[in-house]
């Protein structure tokens, strides 16, 4: 079969790209509207939740990680990845979503047809439909913001966190400012680890998740996690960080000197992500070069491509991200609204 074109039989009134809550909720829209659609999911499903850490607890409440009117039940007042894994399950069986999984859309063009979407099946099949319009909920976190400083690519550094375990008793930096930086310190620090937090803000991020905040900043105070702030990667080496060190934006914190190598046996550079811009470019979606900000209209999340749009994550930047699973989940609402105007069907 490798190398022949597989053609799907039926054409879809919409293709969603990406299987996490913004998809999902996107296909459970175009299913209250009757309109027939498929949805293309790279990995596994939710699969940027699958990769958050393993012990992380979300920041909200479980209603609002809630689609489909279907209730996410837990005996927490903020819910765990678990949980949310679990939740995501049950929707898709519930509602019968039609979600291919470890399949990857490599690019939409238009046709003659309205919208030409070509993808890659997890053993390498390549295959193709037709679509009246497009969703990308493609989100952000495949992509992490790298620092571009040598040594980035060693085997002991990564971009992503899953648990502390490993790393008892092992020199551990952490670069970054923010909740993943901040929680990932904690853990490591209770596991054993030997922790620096480097970030180039004068303090931690004030956007660090209330009860986390706190416990990070008595456990600098107290020298049980070493900081570094106001400093910068330089250069990353087997067994060493280099930083560079600026003039202190905050007098409370005593800086280092200028430079300094901070021992390391594991590095975790945790300072953000952003969409996969060279995934929009196949699909014909402008962005902002500078930020990586799709181009879209914020009333109806339309691309610069007529009937391709954008849910959830991927309305982000690289330096900032207004949309989360609360907020992003209602996109599909809107986008499958437009949809129907234009392709006239009735509500179901």
């Amino acid at each position: 079969m490798r190398g022949k074109v597989l053609v799907m039989s039926d054409r879809r009134d919409v293709v969603i790209v990406g299987g996490g809550p913004a998809g999902l909720a996107a296909a459970i829209a175009c299913l209250h509207r009757g309109f027939s659609c498929e949805v293309f999911e790279k990995g596994v499903l939710v699969n940027s939740i699958y990769r958050f850490p393993t012990n992380m607890v979300f920041f909200t409440t479980p209603e609002l990680l809630e689609i489909g009117g279907l209730p996410l039940v837990s005996p927490f007042e903020k819910p765990t990845r678990l949980e949310a894994l679990r939740y995501y399950r049950r929707v898709v069986e519930t509602l019968k979503l039609p979600v291919r999984l470890e399949t990857r859309v490599e690019r939409v063009e238009r046709a003659d047809c309205g919208l030409r979407v070509a993808f890659t099946t997890a053993r390498g099949e390549p295959g193709v439909v037709s679509a009246g319009a497009v969703v990308l909920a493609i989100g952000y976190y495949d992509h992490p913001n790298r620092l571009n400083v040598p040594g980035e690519d060693l085997p002991h550094v990564t971009h992503y966190y899953t648990e502390a375990h490993a790393f008892y008793r092992k020199r551990v930096v952490v670069v970054g400012g923010s909740n993943s930086a901040a929680e990932t310190s904690l853990e490591l620090y209770r596991a054993g680890a030997h922790v620096t937090l480097v970030h180039r803000g004068a303090a931690p991020s004030e956007s660090i998740k209330y009860w986390v905040l706190p416990d990070l900043r008595n456990r600098i105070a107290e020298g049980a996690i070493a900081a570094r702030f106001g400093s910068r990667v330089v250069e990353i080496r087997p067994d060493e960080v280099e930083i560079e060190t600026g003039p202190p934006a905050d007098p409370q914190w005593a800086l280092p000197p200028a430079h300094e190598s901070i021992p390391a046996d594991a590095v975790f550079l945790l300072t953000g992500y952003h969409p996969d811009v060279r995934f929009l470019e196949r699909c014909g979606v402008a962005f902002d070069r500078a930020t990586c900000l799709p181009v879209h209209d914020p009333e109806t999340y339309e691309t610069n491509v007529p009937n391709v749009f954008l849910a959830g994550g991927v309305i982000s930047d690289a330096r900032r991200h207004p949309i989360f699973i609360e907020n992003g989940r209602h996109h599909g609402e809107k986008i499958v609204e437009v949809i129907a105007s234009r392709l006239r069907r009735p509500t179901a």
